[in-house]
């Protein structure tokens, strides 16, 4: 798998990366060591996780297969904090308490000494952002963290926590921001994509195959084994079961059919090198969903099909 340097730093990371949104929930430990063991083989290194999936324990099982599966030094290890929001003295958010209490949890859970990118998970108005960067360059100068970023940000929120971390020397500099981005979502290119390509951010899109729904397996019914049809999952799925959405999928359907190659590949490899995109983060609920998705990576798309894409999925065409 090809490699790409994230953001304006020294960081490779494959371009494909492992999400872990899934595990300990609709993902057992015996199935996520299936997907991390594929991931490896395939030549993955970028493994994203956070402190909020299942309360920890996607980070505990994580934790678990880098000793006993895959080798730690093998893998880019990437975590988030600030979205947890508890009792007590320390709460939650992303205070300075609230972030180190978070990075110190993550690494207990994680079993290793380093997170290699720590995301603030979410803008937190409440806390002065000098305050929440500052515990990022505390994270980065104690050796707990070597590189940061941020996810979920807007536009103006990305731009200037960007330009605080370098307006000084000794700041540890923001490096990625992670947002959802695909042929159905794409309102990341207003505002976002433009303050990280200024900046010097790679972006990390989740939720490339929007929510499953650009595998076209919603376009007739709802599979009773499919995200859709979980409690805890279907309005995060019902999000993009639109009629724009639908238009869309019928676009990538036609791709997939005409190049002879599945429906996934086809969106995966558009987010996949969309300008600015370091990498699309897979978020598998199965072993033959991740493979799937992996073969993406043999794929690009040729001219007249990602142009045809580009309109069909223009968000100001509507």
């Amino acid at each position: 798998m090809e490699h790409r340097q994230l953001g304006r730093s020294g960081l490779r990371v494959s371009r494909l990366a492992l999400g872990t949104m899934t595990w300990g929930q609709d993902t057992d430990a015996e199935h996520a060591a299936e997907q991390l063991t594929a991931f490896h083989d395939a030549g993955g290194t970028l493994v994203d996780t956070a402190d909020v999936y299942q309360d920890g324990h996607a980070e505990r099982i994580l934790g678990g297969l880098l000793h006993d599966h895959v080798p730690r030094d093998e893998l880019v290890i990437a975590t988030t904090a600030a979205a947890r929001r508890a009792p007590g003295p320390v709460g939650g958010g992303a205070s300075r308490g609230a972030l180190l209490t978070a990075l110190d949890g993550s690494l207990r859970r994680l079993r290793t000494d380093h997170i290699d990118l720590w995301q603030l998970h979410g803008w937190d108005a409440t806390v002065p952002l000098d305050e929440t960067l500052a515990a990022v360059d505390t994270a980065v100068t104690s050796g707990k963290v070597r590189y940061a970023g941020v996810a979920n940000y807007t536009g103006w929120q990305t731009a200037t926590a960007a330009a605080h971390q370098r307006a000084a020397p000794g700041r540890a500099p923001l490096i990625a921001t992670q947002v959802e981005y695909s042929l159905l979502e794409r309102d990341a290119e207003r505002e976002v994509l433009p303050a990280a390509a200024h900046h010097g951010l790679g972006v990390l899109a989740w939720a490339p195959l929007g929510r499953g729904v650009l595998t076209g397996k919603y376009r007739n019914s709802t599979p009773a084994d499919s995200r859709a049809a979980t409690p805890h999952l279907a309005s995060y799925v019902e999000h993009h079961r639109t009629e724009r959405a639908a238009r869309i999928v019928h676009a990538v359907l036609t791709a997939a059919d005409g190049l002879g190659t599945a429906p996934a590949h086809v969106a995966l490899a558009w987010i996949r090198d969309r300008p600015g995109v370091t990498a699309p983060v897979l978020g598998a609920r199965t072993g033959h969903q991740l493979g799937t998705a992996l073969a993406s990576d043999d794929l690009t798309l040729p001219a007249a099909i990602r142009a045809a894409l580009d309109d069909v999925s223009d968000p100001g065409a509507d």
